[in-house]
């Protein structure tokens, strides 16, 4: 009976020691595709956008019609909003998240694709709402797990519909034009599967853009 007892106690431990990992795991992809978002960061990157937007640009023109169908769509109940968009320079996702924030649509989570950002830049971008695609980690993984962060990353994306947060996917990387881009179709993919296997009821695809006389 003794040893029947001292099996199960080391059992228990080793069971214990494998969930602490697995957890250890999840953490640290998740770390990867977002941070919390910060309230004082926002505000400080408000304030020095709207000085930048004077120093770039003569005027900054809202389309009326557009915010006028975006705001219609956020009044839809129950739907979670999936903004779409193309990519004309590396200031359309800031843009873009400070006039929806601006129009009280809350803040969306970015996507940020392909572009090379120093780990400085991620953690500043990922306080403002960018998300990020995590890395396969193949150091770290075994093969058992090499899918684990495929399922973090689906899991987050049902998460961040489930809970009505807006989401915004850039179509393509800037300088190509017309051309989906690799981390787009994985983002729709993901948002696709979230309603397939009924994460979500539905989602309410929205266009929005930016254009630009000259391209800064």
């Amino acid at each position: 009976v003794r040893d029947v007892a001292t099996d199960r106690s080391r059992g228990s431990r080793g069971d214990g020691e494998a969930h602490r990992r697995w957890k250890e795991k999840i953490l640290k992809i998740l770390a990867e595709i977002q941070a919390p978002l910060s309230l004082l960061m926002l505000r400080l990157c408000n304030w020095a956008l709207l000085k930048l937007l004077n120093r770039l640009f003569l005027s900054v023109q809202l389309h009326r019609g557009q915010l006028e169908m975006v705001l219609r769509a956020a009044g839809t109940p129950g739907v979670p909003l999936v903004f779409l968009s193309t990519h004309k320079s590396q200031l359309d996702g800031l843009l873009l998240s400070f006039l929806l924030f601006s129009q009280g649509l809350g803040v969306p989570r970015v996507t940020v694709g392909e572009q090379v950002c120093s780990p400085l830049l991620r953690a500043l971008l990922g306080r403002l709402g960018g998300i990020f695609l995590p890395s396969r980690m193949e150091q770290t993984l075994s093969d058992r797990d090499e899918g684990l962060p495929g399922a973090v990353l689906a899991t987050y994306v049902e998460e961040v519909l489930r809970s009505r947060q807006p989401l915004l996917i850039f179509l393509e990387e800037p300088p190509v034009a017309l051309c989906l881009s690799t981390p787009a179709r994985e983002w729709l993919a993901l948002v696709y599967r979230a309603v397939r296997d009924g994460a979500v009821p539905d989602v309410l695809l929205v266009p929005v853009g930016i254009a630009y006389d000259v391209v800064p």
